[in-house]
């Protein structure tokens, strides 16, 4: 008798077990995302007149391939800065202003589910991004960009994709350094708050309302908590994601971008548990794919999990022929809008003398600052790494070469030695305290052997971004680099001949971006002043974008010849003469410069 019921009971075990196992259910889900687009719309770069094998056109052939797999299911994000870059964007932005934004048109196309707000994206300005929010056909996230007035998101929060009974919430998070480098204006009646306690919040609001299987980042933020003079323990730091990822609980996966790296990581949270954080570079070049495979019994309850990620080239796939065709009449009158000549060069103009004394290109930007201005001096970097305007006729393309970014034109007063203290910061970004002659003139990376840090393509790496490293027009002056920081600059007078005089305020044009304080240049290690003091300063701001006044300043004169202005060197000269000779290479893998 008590066999017999022992076998019933096993055969009952047995029955649940299987009707248990028959109910489990495996979903494959595939989250893609896109970060840093800059403009990449197309397979072709407007601005060098080429054709690329990166861009969204590709993107959408894998995107469509892995729709096709009958075996998971897919969601598509983007990770924001798409609304600047290459001239397609910028035509659509702020020259065909009546037809839909090109962007929405072709996200939409796309079908992306989500994506997140960039600072590029609020660069683009009330008028452009509040048009583009209202075209998307998906929700466009930024949960740590408040409504100063209402205390709420001003963006969406969060959004849920469901796929298959699994639930997925897509938290959106934005860089809080916007204040930082764009204008008031841009960006009025918003507040950006800290990443981490953002994310800290809405990972409970998430967890207790929508109750999802999986908890996705979708961050407009680097991995480096240290770039920028930042740290982990400094609050709205601009590269917050990682930290997010360390210190916030309940995330399986974080796509982050912001800072054009390659990242394929799992960091450890203060719970135990990995999180998965994928960042794809820009311009289209990688897709970032975080693979989430989740088990369910039959209540729809979560019993496993499984993430992976990878990052995958654009570059082998061929541009999708239904994208290309559907977006073709844009794409041509982009190409006609690039193609415009507005003057002749009889000099070419390149960035690799600015790194080395006074150059015919970043001058050309001073002239121009100076005269829309009428400041007293004016303060540029280079916008580009290595770029050259060659002789001849110049086209609207060649004005994306000229002036990357759509900065603003602002005149603030500085003190003249708050301007000794900018350039003593300025110069501190850029070049070695020298020695002898054998030593490095521009500050490179070294490995910890002491060895030059080479790039893909063997180039040296520089220490500091380029971008930051600002001359000045309206003043003569000299660089000692034999000179320890902060004792280097030496202003002789002002470009006229003037005395100039330590204590006396000065009128100076800057691009929005350093006038914010981007970069630093404004505040304690630079011209040392407050963020409260800068705003102080702010005399006014033009219009439109520095690209429109520089396009305009050369179709007015139709023929220029750009040159130097040779209004500042570095010295000791024979010691700087001779280190040009290795650092030229090691910059740009050749030795043709001009030494004159």
């Amino acid at each position: 008798m008590i066999s017999f019921f022992r076998r019933i009971a096993l055969f009952l075990l047995l029955v649940g077990v299987s009707v248990t196992l028959f109910a489990q259910q495996t979903v494959t889900v595939k989250v893609l995302s896109t970060s840093d687009v800059h403009g990449a719309l197309f397979p072709f770069d407007f601005i060098n007149n080429r054709p690329t094998d990166h861009s969204l056109a590709q993107v959408y052939t894998y995107v469509k391939q892995e729709r096709a797999n009958a075996n998971q299911s897919l969601v598509l994000l983007d990770n924001g800065d798409i609304l600047q870059g290459q001239p397609a964007v910028y035509y659509s932005n702020f020259i065909d202003t009546v037809n839909q934004n090109i962007v929405p048109s072709i996200l939409n196309f796309m079908g992306y589910n989500a994506a997140s707000v960039g600072n590029h994206d609020i660069e683009a300005g009330p008028t452009v991004y509040n048009k583009v929010r209202a075209q998307y056909s998906f929700p466009w996230l930024g949960a740590n960009i408040v409504n100063e007035e209402t205390g709420k998101p001003w963006f969406k929060p969060y959004t849920i994709e469901e796929r298959q009974g699994v639930r997925i919430a897509v938290l959106g998070l934005t860089t809080p350094g916007i204040p930082n480098w764009l204008p008031k204006n841009l960006w009025a009646g918003m507040q950006f708050t800290d990443m981490i306690e953002s994310a800290r919040y809405w990972v409970e609001v998430i967890k207790k309302e929508e109750k999802p299987h999986v908890i996705i980042g979708l961050f407009h933020s680097g991995h480096n908590p240290y770039y920028g003079d930042q740290s982990p323990e400094k609050p709205l730091n601009e590269n917050a994601s990682v930290l997010v990822a360390q210190q916030v609980p309940g995330f399986d996966v974080i796509f982050i971008g912001h800072d054009h790296d390659r990242m394929n990581k799992k960091f450890a949270n203060v719970a135990g548990d990995s999180v998965l954080v994928l960042d794809p570079m820009s311009a289209a070049k990688l897709i970032a794919e975080a693979k989430i495979t989740v088990s369910l019994d039959a209540k729809g309850n979560m019993i496993g999990k499984r993430v992976a990620g990878r990052l995958v080239e654009t570059r082998s796939f061929v541009p999708d022929a239904e994208f290309v065709s559907t977006f073709a009449d844009f794409y041509n009158r982009v190409n006609e809008f690039v193609d415009r000549p507005i003057g002749r060069f009889n000099t070419s103009a390149t960035t690799r003398d600015a790194y080395f004394g006074s150059s015919a290109f970043v001058d050309l930007i001073h002239n121009v600052q100076m005269a829309v201005s009428g400041a007293d001096i004016s303060f540029a970097a280079p916008l580009s790494f290595d770029v050259t305007i060659p002789t001849g006729m110049v086209y609207v393309r060649d004005m994306f070469k000229l002036y990357k970014y759509e900065n603003l034109l602002y005149t603030m007063k500085l003190t003249g030695k708050e301007i000794k203290d900018y350039l003593e910061f300025s110069y501190s970004l850029w070049l070695n305290t020298m020695s002898s002659p054998k030593d490095n003139l521009i500050l490179f990376k070294y490995k910890p052997n002491g060895e030059l840090l080479l790039q893909r393509d063997n180039r040296a790496s520089l220490l500091n971004s380029y971008y930051g490293f600002d001359s000045a027009a309206g003043i003569n002056y000299t660089v000692d680099v034999s000179k320890p920081v902060g004792e280097r600059i030496s202003i002789k007078s002002m470009a006229d001949g003037s005395a100039f005089d330590l204590n006396k305020l000065y009128v100076v044009a800057l691009n929005s971006y350093r006038g914010n304080g981007g970069g630093g240049h404004l505040f304690a290690k630079g011209a040392g002043l407050t963020p409260e003091q800068v705003t102080e300063r702010l005399i006014g701001s033009t219009e439109l974008d520095l690209r429109y006044y520089l396009m305009k300043w050369i179709e007015v004169r139709e023929v220029i010849n750009p040159k130097p202005l040779n209004n500042w060197s570095i010295v000791p000269s024979n010691w700087v003469e001779e280190a040009k000779k290795h650092d030229y290479q090691y910059m740009f893998g050749s030795s043709e410069f001009n030494l004159e």
